[in-house]
């Protein structure tokens, strides 16, 4: 008898359901269904578990024990506040993205009255409150907290990841007022020196026992085994496994993964990312191992109004060109879909490899030459990813694409930019069957196989 295991995405617009057959290590069927988040989300789960068993043969214990993952109702939102820019709200932002979080605002110094006012409309899911090393700034945390304490609305959750040395007064800040507030180690707990993983464990265990049943999901839970991360957590998790392998299976080794969406363009990196320029200095924070950013600029449907000024300025287009090629881009718009006319085709194609291009430029590492009374040095900043060999394409602007491979062309270093720290002869794959999100849902409980699924059907191109 087969073991078949069950894994959901509760997307936006689509309900995911992915069915895994353990024994054979093997994908069964992947399907889907329209979302039902404004209503009942049970409701689009039961029509994509009704797909799924018109050819898996699912029984009730298969469902009970499947295991889901969300971007719904917007996704996870979070606000991060901090000192200073560059160090802690940063620390902060790196810290949210990695836990799947989709950053709505950040906050740098002490907060203004009219800044206050700015965060309480954005209404995250979770304000992530940073500053000050350990033992060092407390006065901005403090006056921080104390313009979050002051909003009874607008801000439900609060998790404080800052300096140690505050936490008593923040307490006594807090006390009384009618929102959640959790601490956690700082996330910079030295000057340059991060700690990621406890803050995004946070965030995980809030998202799970309180985010979900905001957003409806906690509807779903007498129906299957329970909502475990945000989908794009999952994703960094299968991106992790792939890269670093499991007990007895190898990864392929370093990786960048681009997931093309229709709003937002996602790129996760496993790599360490240290200097290959000789001689180099890093400057700024140090990059984690695994990293993610989201470019809410770059959707390929959302935002066609930003990857065509890309484009014109990229392609300078003179006027009468530039005329022909919006006409394009309005056609597109309203096509909504993969085009069959060759125009329309290459116009997609151009905007795709643009929307690559431009997230992974922002994702990667530059280098830069800095001219000193004591002579010249090379500064890097972010992460050297010259030497990854692997690039994952994902989402519909890739997968579906004419020519996938020109697509994903656009996350390769160019010598045209070569401060730009991109890949230089990656291989290509694709996540040509849309089950990433499984593969991370899989590993929580069993990487080998999970690994051993995802080598099957990752499509070389």
């Amino acid at each position: 008898m087969s073991d078949i295991r069950i894994f959901i995405d509760f997307g936006s617009t689509f309900t995911k359901a992915v069915a895994f057959d353990l024994d054979k290590e093997a994908l069964l069927a992947r399907v889907q269904a329209p979302s039902t988040v404004d209503t009942d989300v049970s409701l689009g789960l039961r029509e994509a578990l009704d797909r799924l068993g018109e050819t898996v043969p699912v029984g009730d214990e298969d469902i009970r024990r499947a295991v889901a993952c969300s971007s719904a109702a917007g996704g996870l939102r979070m606000v991060c506040i901090g000192l200073v820019p560059e160090y802690t709200t940063e620390a902060g932002r790196l810290a949210a993205l990695g836990a799947g979080a989709k950053i709505v605002g950040t906050f740098s110094y002490e907060m203004t009255r009219d800044e206050q006012e700015e965060l309480a409309a954005l209404a995250p899911d979770i304000v992530l409150l940073t500053g000050g090393t350990d033992g060092g700034n407390k006065k901005t945390i403090l006056h921080n907290a104390r313009m979050l304490s002051e909003l009874q609305n607008g801000v439900k959750n609060v998790i404080v990841a800052g300096n140690k040395s505050a936490r008593n007064e923040i307490e006594a800040l807090f006390a009384g007022t009618r929102q959640n507030v959790v601490y956690t180690k700082n996330v910079m707990p030295e000057f340059g020196r991060l700690a990621l993983d406890p803050v995004n464990e946070k965030i995980r265990e809030l998202f799970i026992s309180r985010i979900t049943d905001a957003k409806g999901i906690s509807r779903v839970r007498e129906m299957i085994g329970g909502v475990a991360m945000p989908t794009p957590s999952a994703v960094l998790e299968a991106a992790k496994l792939i890269a670093d392998g499991a007990r007895g299976a190898p990864g392929l080794g370093e990786l960048l993964l681009v997931d093309v969406g229709g709003a937002t363009t996602d790129v996760y990196s496993v790599a360490r990312g240290a200097p290959t320029k000789e001689g180099a200095a890093v400057a700024g924070l140090p990059e984690p191992y695994a990293k993610r950013t989201v470019e809410g600029d770059l959707g390929l449907f959302h935002n066609l109004d930003t990857l065509s000024g890309i484009a014109a300025q990229a392609e300078d287009l003179y006027d009468d060109r530039k005329a022909a090629f919006e006409a394009k881009v309005e056609k597109l718009r309203s096509a909504r879909s993969i085009p069959e006319d060759a125009d329309l085709t290459e116009c997609q194609l151009t905007l795709s490899q643009l929307a690559v291009k431009t997230a992974v430029d922002r994702h990667a590492g530059t280098v830069k030459l800095v001219v000193t009374t004591s002579g010249e040095f090379w500064v890097q900043r972010g992460k050297d990813l010259t030497q990854v060999k692997t690039v994952i394409g994902a989402g519909g602007p890739v997968v579906f694409s004419a020519d996938p491979r020109r697509v994903l062309a656009g996350a390769v270093y160019r010598g045209d930019a070569p401060h730009i720290l991109k890949p230089k002869a990656p291989r290509f794959y694709l996540d040509s069957r849309y089950i990433l999100f499984a593969v991370g849902l899989l590993a929580q409980s069993d990487p080998a196989k999970a690994l051993r699924i995802i080598k099957k059907y990752l499509q070389e191109i």
